[in-house]
């Protein structure tokens, strides 16, 4: 843990007020007057490893990791090294020319899709600097190559929020901009009837391996391998959204690993950046290039493969690329899987415990259980966040960096944070959030 060093100093409580005041002028009013009602003044300062610092010196052990952003944790060093070498060197680039930067990240990423046999089949790359970014060309691909335009999706998921990406997630992102789009359809996570009738004559269909933002509901093999069958039958895109799932989150390089498939593209973002520098990538077959073939720059990124950010992302392949690392990763992944589960017979409001390596959903009895259990979990310096299209779902991602001395102490966290639960003020708490749903 790094100390804290000479001369450096906490911020008052004025001076924290004051940021926050900023922030309510020119940034987000109402983010800010929800914080206020939740008691929520928390304001990220230093940050290390799996720890980030609010203002006022508390300590945090982020286990939201901004949906894989900091799967490597804050700052690692290899990361950290790798970007300030590439910036005495290069800076964005142009996104018009050849690249070099960009054409080693793109190949280094084909290898990381390659099967048992050694051979990618998602050997093409565009970046971009978002993961919504990605799901927009993804969309645009799938659309330009077979001539179609239905895109199937699951109700309650999410893959970003700009226009073709948004028109695929949840009417509450949707319904406040009008962005009802034409041929954009949601079917039920497990409906696999509808999945069949909807399927016929769509152009792409995409999901997230594990939809996060969902409650990481966990896909039967069996329905993973169907889709990708009625995607052959049919000739449908088939789309898998890796941003939140990829790069070692569930103990493989790509999620959907764990169901011996191959999608037609796979759209990834968040942990590329190593939590340093944005950037996504847009993956998929040879035969989807013709698209760009009357026209190459039909589709331009002008951050997307940034050259001083490729440092970044090539550091974090080889970091996740290594064996012993994505063991430990299930290793970590199933130690927390029976700590939940034995808390789980002596906390009944602990329903479910859904995990795929250490992408991991646990599910309470009810939406206001589990906002106060991300509430006491806060207040004893833990950071997670509940899934905001199942409230019930508190999204547990530890970052892939932590020890065993850390996994003991988050565990010992969690349980300290159930038991005061049953205390006064949180009780008060509980019955102000039910209300505040209800609305």
């Amino acid at each position: 843990m790094r100390k804290e060093k000479k001369g450096e100093k906490k911020l008052d409580k004025k001076q924290k007020k004051d940021i926050i005041k900023r922030y309510e002028r020119h940034l987000s009013r109402y983010k800010a007057s929800y914080y206020r009602k939740v008691g929520l003044d928390l304001v990220m300062g230093r940050r290390e490893g799996i720890y980030f610092w609010d203002l006022s010196g508390k300590r945090y052990i982020n286990c939201h990791c901004n949906g894989g952003v900091f799967n490597l944790g804050h700052r690692h060093p290899r990361v950290v090294s790798a970007l300030q070498s590439a910036l005495g060197e290069y800076d964005i680039g142009n996104h018009h020319l050849i690249s070099g930067p960009r054409s080693l990240l793109a190949e280094r990423l084909s290898q990381s899709f390659a099967s048992g046999r050694g051979k990618s089949e998602l050997s093409r790359v565009v970046f971009g600097a978002s993961g919504g970014e990605a799901a927009d060309l993804a969309i645009k691909l799938a659309r330009g190559y077979t001539g179609r335009q239905k895109i199937v999706s699951l109700a309650g998921g999410y893959h970003g929020h700009t226009g073709l990406a948004a028109a695929t997630g949840d009417e509450k992102y949707r319904n406040p901009f009008a962005l009802h789009l034409p041929d954009f359809v949601q079917v039920a996570f497990g409906d696999m009837a509808a999945m069949r009738k909807q399927i016929q004559g769509a152009a792409g269909v995409i999901l997230e391996t594990v939809p996060a933002t969902l409650g990481m509901p966990i896909f039967p093999a069996q329905q993973m391998r169907e889709i990708r069958q009625l995607c052959d039958r049919y000739g449908v895109v088939m789309i898998m959204d890796e941003i939140q799932t990829g790069l070692g989150r569930t103990g493989k390089v790509w999620a959907y690993q764990h169901y011996d498939i191959v999608p037609d593209i796979v759209i990834s973002g968040k942990g590329l950046s190593g939590g340093m520098y944005p950037i996504s990538a847009t993956c998929y077959r040879e035969k989807f290039e013709q698209v760009f073939k009357k026209d190459p720059f039909i589709h331009i990124s002008t951050f997307g493969g940034a050259e001083v950010g490729c440092s970044a992302a090539l550091t974090v392949l080889d970091i996740v690329g290594d064996a012993d690392f994505l063991k430990r990763i299930e290793t970590s992944g199933l130690f927390f899987e029976q700590r939940w589960n034995e808390l789980s017979g002596r906390f009944p409001e602990i329903t479910e415990v859904r995990r795929l390596g250490m992408f991991m959903g646990i599910r309470m009895r009810s939406p206001e259980d589990c906002l106060i259990l991300v509430r006491t979990l806060l207040d004893n310096g833990i950071f997670a966040v509940y899934a905001n299209n199942d409230k019930r779902v508190l999204q547990f991602l530890p970052p892939l960096i932590v020890s065993e001395s850390e996994r003991e102490e988050i565990m010992q966290i969690v349980e300290t944070s159930l038991k005061d639960k049953s205390r006064l003020k949180y009780r008060l708490l509980k019955a102000v959030l039910k209300k505040m749903l209800q609305n």
